[in-house]
């Protein structure tokens, strides 16, 4: 079938003669032709991801066709109204980013939808406000977020900002499946479009109103103003879009000592000077450490090329440390309670949203202050989908997941570093005038809730076409024959959330969520133990989530549990 798949791929007249020589020179090499065509990337509600090249399980210009058609038709049959709101395009700085959002935009375009496309590249959280500043219909951001150079993706949200729901993604893919990628797909040329007032370009005017929501989430210029001759920090947007808006908002926020890693602030989609631009990955800051290390920097903070998620490592007793995402989410929403609480801007019904697989620490610091406390399903559009549905019954005010995303208030429905980078800053800037790092400001926590918690994501790597099998067999697996035991613990409770059946003492009941693949296991300490496979990367992602009475014990469980994590890949290799 793959081969038939090819053999269409290499006739098709659209190809330019570069791209039918990439072809032929693969023709004798079964491998690679089916790891290219074994069949078409999968439409979700995150849209499509992955490595470029030619075939129809790569990304490039005639699957952006596809899929942009496929996503006018769903946008058409909302009505006449709904293609006048149109569309709003975005892209990052990865190779091909601004030629995949232009053939885009051209096939909107041609079929009937208004399309507004940025002027140059831009943050995610950016487009996200934009869709509902303009009052648009959809979205489209062309980025692989944190991914390897080789990879490339298409974002896709609907009206509120959100990334799109599971019902209009599921419309999209049908529509793909019924339509020929060569033969039925509609575009146009683009510079005509732009000339016809088809396309519309975005600037500067729309930055300075999202410039204003981010600095609006502030909630302590005042201890900003208080350090600012003795606070440093050293930024780096690993060759993305932060660097035009992040030093812009620190700047605006008071912070007077930024240092840039410059050799890193350029945009460039090779990714020169790291192995991925992923601020979870502590290798990629080497750079940043040797400038902060200089100057004696209190913080670091980097942001991934579209800028969506944000890392950062504090000094602490002469060291710099990294802070995962569970602490970072934590120390966020104790730092606004806080300040709200004492700027008398802390709503009764405050309340705050975490995902299944992030830390359970969240809760209980929650639970100290009185504010609510909701979960999801791991993704941004779910926390999205929860705040639309409380309404007024909750004021979310801060979300978070795992995965280096914060979402502040409601001007952005998705992860957005630009905020979360200023109120980092902030926060240090407020543990500092307190004498404190936020090292310390964990430990302080710690105290209070008189628990230990640590975690730690294990990401079992299963590439190409063969990984998606060894994926399906291993949840399988987990499913028809959950362990008894994990980490030398007892497993005392089974969570199947596509089911979303829970099992304990041989007795079933239903839970709050079903319909995703994920496996939960909780065993005798407590201790969850979680898989899910990657919706965006070729690997299955496993999280532990210890507590204890102090940092060893916590340690000692991650470190049985990662063993047992290991095996499983080995098992299904």
């Amino acid at each position: 079938m793959y081969r038939n798949e090819y053999e269409t791929w290499l006739n098709a007249p659209s190809l330019s003669e570069d791209e039918r020589a990439e072809l032929l020179g693969i023709q004798n090499d079964d491998e690679e032709i089916a790891e290219r065509f074994h069949g078409p990337l999968t439409f979700g509600t995150a849209g499509l991801r992955g490595i470029m090249g030619l075939g129809s399980a790569r990304m490039n210009v005639p699957v952006i066709r596809h899929a942009t058609h496929a996503f006018a038709q769903v946008i058409l049959e909302q009505g006449l109204d709904a293609a006048y709101a149109g569309v709003i395009l975005c892209y990052d700085s990865r190779i091909n980013s601004d030629l995949f959002a232009k053939e885009a935009a051209a096939v909107m375009a041609a079929t009937g939808v208004r399309v507004r496309l940025f002027d140059a590249m831009r943050p995610t959280p950016l487009l996200s406000f934009a869709i509902r500043h303009y009052g648009a219909t959809a979205g489209i951001n062309i980025t692989a977020s944190h991914n390897p150079k080789e990879y490339n993706g298409y974002k896709v949200y609907w009206s509120d900002g959100a990334q799109l729901p599971p019902a209009f993604a599921d419309v999209v893919a049908e529509h793909m499946a019924g339509t020929h990628i060569f033969t039925g797909v509609k575009t146009m040329d683009y510079d005509l479009a732009l000339e016809q007032g088809l396309i519309t370009l975005l600037g500067k005017e729309t930055d300075e109103l999202f410039m204003a929501e981010v600095l609006g989430q502030s909630v302590g210029r005042d201890s900003v103003a208080q350090v600012a001759d003795r606070f440093k920090l050293v930024y780096t947007p690993f060759h993305g879009t932060g660097a035009a808006f992040v030093p812009e908002v620190l700047a605006r926020l008071g912070v007077q000592h930024v240092f840039p890693v410059w050799a890193q602030m350029e945009p460039d989609g090779t990714f020169p000077t790291v192995k991925s631009p992923n601020p979870e990955d502590p290798e990629g800051f080497a750079l940043a450490l040797e400038i902060a290390r200089e100057h004696e920097a209190d913080l670091i903070i980097g942001t991934d090329p579209d800028t969506d998620r944000v890392g950062a490592m504090a000094l602490h007793e002469g060291a710099y440390q990294m802070i995962s995402g569970n602490q970072m989410g934590v120390l966020l929403l104790g730092y606004l309670i806080e300040r709200k609480k004492q700027t008398g801007t802390l709503a009764e019904n405050a309340a705050f949203i975490k995902t299944i697989v992030s830390t359970e620490m969240a809760d209980a610091v929650a639970a100290l202050y009185g504010v609510r406390a909701y979960t999801t399903f791991t993704g941004f559009k779910f926390m999205a989908e929860k705040i639309a549905a409380l309404g007024d019954e909750a004021q979310v005010f801060f979300s978070f997941e795992e995965s280096y995303g914060y979402m502040f208030g409601d001007f952005v429905r998705d992860k957005d570093a630009v905020t979360a980078s200023m109120l980092i800053a902030e926060m240090a800037a407020w543990y500092k005038t307190r004498g404190m790092t936020l090292i310390d400001g964990l430990t302080e926590h710690y105290q209070k809730l008189g628990y230990v918690y640590l975690e730690e994501t294990r990401n079992l790597i299963m590439p190409g076409y063969h990984g998606l099998k060894q994926m399906a067999s291993l949840m399988n697996a987990l499913r028809t024959a959950p362990p008894r035991e994990i980490g030398g613990q007892a497993v005392v409770a089974v969570q199947d959330y596509l089911s979303g059946v829970c099992i304990a003492n041989d007795q079933e009941t239903e839970m709050e969520f079903s319909g995703s693949n994920v496996i939960g296991f909780t065993l005798a300490d407590g201790t969850r133990f979680i898989v899910r496979p990657s919706g965006t990367e070729p690997k299955v992602k496993v999280y532990i989530l210890a507590r204890g009475r102090d940092l060893a014990a916590c340690e000692q469980t991650i470190r049985q549990c990662r063993q047992f994590a290991d095996e499983l890949r080995e098992v299904h290799a």
